[in-house]
């Protein structure tokens, strides 16, 4: 990778050469920037500011505020994947360094103006508490109306002007010291000093990919419908061979796939009811397809997001981690990381699967124990594993593979509660005494094993009631014997062993034979898993360790992959494995959308026969796509295929002009993970610095331009997501590297020195 050589300082960033206003453009009036348009008005309405901004937003669906995928005249059946009290609109105190803030008021969370709302109008739509998921319109609706308050400030604040255009910005040109935009409508190009590029997430030409382009060249000639990208539902969708007499095969299985289908039924008039047993039950309307088949490789829905217990305090409830930590991360690239030079400095490269998987195992592990038999257990767990911890984080590439280092970090976990479930499961079986009985394991006391289990296997009510016959063993254990769980939990201590196998996969292959058995595992697993949604994030013990390792813990795999933190091969293996099973396990859609999910199947509207390993072919003879299920032996014709994948973007094949158009200028270029005795790995994202702005073909560094949103994904990672109160969240400081080259700001009394998250 070539080494940077920094550009000349843009009139923006050289005060005695810029006479007049600075001239903002910024590409992209979505989420992201609404949140950039609150900085500026709080930044700008400082007493001290003194600097003029010309503003210029450009946006192509005009929907400003939101942009077109959170557009509020969406439809009602798309949820947002966040509960609403975690969901803000500008900084808070959280934000380090963020500068003046706006007043209360002009800064509410998505909560509080969805209370107000409420208030105001008495619309049940609004009257959501913390952990409620809202329907995504509602998020499109308060984005536009924060925007337009921010757009009022702006206005107001004396030497600051703010433009919205319609329009779509398809190719940057230099002219002199500024950026001309060059727009589809062909109109006069805006000549900007800073450009801000926040396009969010596209798709890619699927001319430009072998598998799609010949599903398309198949579709054109023979009737059949290809519609290569589902967003936005309304326009995608309503096309012909969606509706009654037609199958409509939709591949992906994600939080993309989920809104098809709702659209596909509930938002074409199907209702859902209550059942006699409290499930919900669908009603067609007629306007549905026949059948919605759904499938992608491993045949799995991503799994429902648990109840969100941490809302009540998040400060004390988000997780810790004991093992995957930054220190680790640090001490694994001394002891086993592999040096290599990218953008002139060295990196020490790590291997996901050798270095960081075995630590997260390790960490999923103790906190589905820790879960299960509680604190004490876990701070026994916690001083099991250390030795083989230490010894891992010195020499992590002495084990075979991850899956030996893996299994030798776990093993100590795996001891100490196998110990612990046969000492349970003596005192549920009546042949122990709760009191007075053999000792538990490490010195453990028995009474509170037997409660916290008891606990999480029945709720703490029914726990409450079994444990007050706990003073005569026969009784007590012929009560444990006849209750039920809630929660479908297995009844017996040592049927709760943590397994990273069963985690990810939950429908084993060996447990059916055909499509229909096929059908029924993964309705008998959509049961179990709603059911332990419903326990919360807290008290299940697979929801705790997933919610927490995947995604409190988030920020540990950052720290490791950011930047060529990952050798070439093992970033290319990240992304296409591990980032799939992050997504299945913490990234799900909400309870109520899984209900409705599986309320589809068992109506036999939404075909999930097909299994695991499905393949797609075209099949000439009837000019339909043909699906077949590698495993079950099934398969399906379709009328319409969707892809409901989400693209990844790639700034050489991206359906939209602009990225294509400025790799042909040499304005940007696509970042590549150097390989060492492998080849390179190029995700397709841009090549950025750490303040976001690219990289030119020449190497040298284009200041002018800043990118945020999905293009820094492959430099980067997990560069999205919608703004989080009280957080310190990253979309606002890395707004804030953009900012402070045009807006430099005093400290602040109070202002902290450094930032302590990862």
């Amino acid at each position: 990778m070539t080494p940077p050589s920094p550009t000349q300082p843009s009139p923006a960033q050289s005060g005695a050469e810029q006479s007049g206003p600075t001239r903002l453009a910024v590409v992209g009036g979505g989420p992201t920037c609404t949140y950039v348009l609150e900085r500026l008005a709080a930044l700008t309405r400082r007493p001290d500011a003194g600097t003029e901004l010309e503003i210029v937003v450009y946006d192509r669906s005009g929907e400003f505020g939101s942009g077109k995928v959170h557009s509020p005249r969406q439809s009602r059946t798309s949820y947002l994947n966040r509960i609403v009290g975690q969901v803000a609109f500008g900084a808070d105190e959280s934000v380090v360094d963020a500068g003046p803030l706006l007043p209360a008021a002009d800064r509410p969370t998505l909560l509080e103006w969805c209370r107000d709302r409420f208030a105001a109008t008495g619309d049940a739509a609004y009257d959501l508490v913390a952990e409620d998921w809202p329907k995504r319109y509602l998020h499109g609706e308060a984005l536009q109306d924060r925007f337009r308050r921010y757009v009022d400030l702006l206005r107001a604040t004396p030497g600051v002007t703010v433009d919205l255009r319609q329009a779509e910005v398809v190719d940057l040109a230099e002219d002199g010291d500024r950026l001309a935009l060059l727009t589809a409508d062909g109109a006069d190009p805006y000549r900007a000093d800073l450009v801000l590029m926040l396009t969010g997430h596209s798709s890619n030409d699927p001319a430009l990919e072998a598998r799609t382009a010949g599903w398309a060249a198949f579709a054109a000639e023979h009737g059949s419908t290809l519609i290569a990208s589902a967003y936005p539902l309304e326009h995608s969708l309503e096309v012909p061979g969606t509706g009654p007499g037609n199958t409509v095969a939709c591949l992906g299985m994600g939080l993309t796939g989920i809104d098809v289908i709702l659209y596909l039924t509930e938002g074409r008039g199907g209702t859902f009811e209550p059942g006699e047993d409290g499930r919900l039950v669908y009603r067609r309307s007629g306007r549905e397809p026949d059948s919605v088949v759904a499938f992608s490789r491993n045949g799995l829905f991503t799994f429902a997001r648990p109840f969100n217990q941490k809302e009540r305090d998040i400060a004390a409830l988000e997780y810790r981690g004991a093992f995957l930590t930054v220190p680790a991360v640090g001490e694994l690239r001394r002891t086993v990381g592999r040096p290599a030079l990218l953008g002139g400095r060295e990196q020490r490269q790590l291997d996901f699967e050798r270095h960081l998987f075995p630590l997260i195992v390790l960490e999923m592990a103790l906190i589905q124990y820790g879960t299960l038999y509680g604190p004490e257990f876990r701070a026994a767990a916690v001083e099991a594993a250390r030795p083989g911890y230490d010894k891992f984080l010195a020499d992590a590439d002495a084990f075979p593979d991850h899956r030996a280092a893996a299994a030798a970090l776990t093993a100590p976990l795996d001891e100490l509660a196998a110990a612990t479930a046969a000492a349970v499961d003596r005192v549920l079986d009546g042949a122990d005494p709760l009191d007075g009985g053999r000792p538990a394991p490490a010195g453990l006391e028995l009474a509170p094993l037997v409660r916290s289990f008891l606990t999480v296997v029945h709720g703490a009510e029914t726990a409450d009631r079994l444990l007050e016959r706990a003073g005569d063993p026969t009784a007590f254990a012929a009560a444990v014997a006849a209750a039920v769980s809630p929660y479908r939990h297995a009844a017996r201590a040592a049927g709760h062993a943590f397994s990273w196998e069963r985690t990810i996969d939950p429908v084993p292959r060996g447990s059916y034979r055909t499509a229909a058995g096929y059908r029924e595992a993964l309705l008998d697993f959509l049961d179990r898993d709603i059911r332990w949604a419903a326990q919360g994030n807290l008290d299940n013990p697979a929801k705790a360790a997933a919610d927490a390792a995947w995604r409190d813990l988030r920020g540990v795999v950052i720290e490791a992959v950011d930047f060529g933190g990952l050798r070439a091969g093992s970033h290319r293996t990240f992304l296409e494995v591990y980032t799939g099973h992050h997504n299945r396990l913490c990234q799900g859609a909400s309870r109520e959308a899984m209900e409705k999910v599986r309320a589809l199947i068992e109506a036999g509207l939404v075909d999930v026969s097909l299994g695991p390993d499905t393949e797609v072919s075209c099949d000439a003879a009837t000019g339909r796509f043909r699906i077949g299920g590698a495993v079950t032996g099934a398969h399906r014709l379709a009328d319409t295929l969707v892809d409901a994948r989400v693209h990844g973007f790639d700034a050489a094949r991206d359906v939209r002009p602009i990225y294509p158009n400025l790799l042909r200028r040499g304005l940007v270029r696509k970042w590549a993970n150097p390989g060492l005795d492998e080849p390179d790995f190029v995700p397709g994202g841009l090549d950025l610095t750490p303040e976001f702005h690219p990289y030119r073909a020449d190497g040298r560094v284009e200041r002018r331009i800043t990118v945020l949103g999905p293009p820094s994904e492959g430099v980067m990672y997990h560069q999205i997501g919608a703004l989080r109160p009280h957080k310190d969240h990253h979309v606002l400081r890395d707004i804030l590297s953009w900012t402070n080259a045009f807006l430099p700001r005093p400290a602040e009394p109070g202002d902290r020195p450094e930032r302590t998250d990862a």
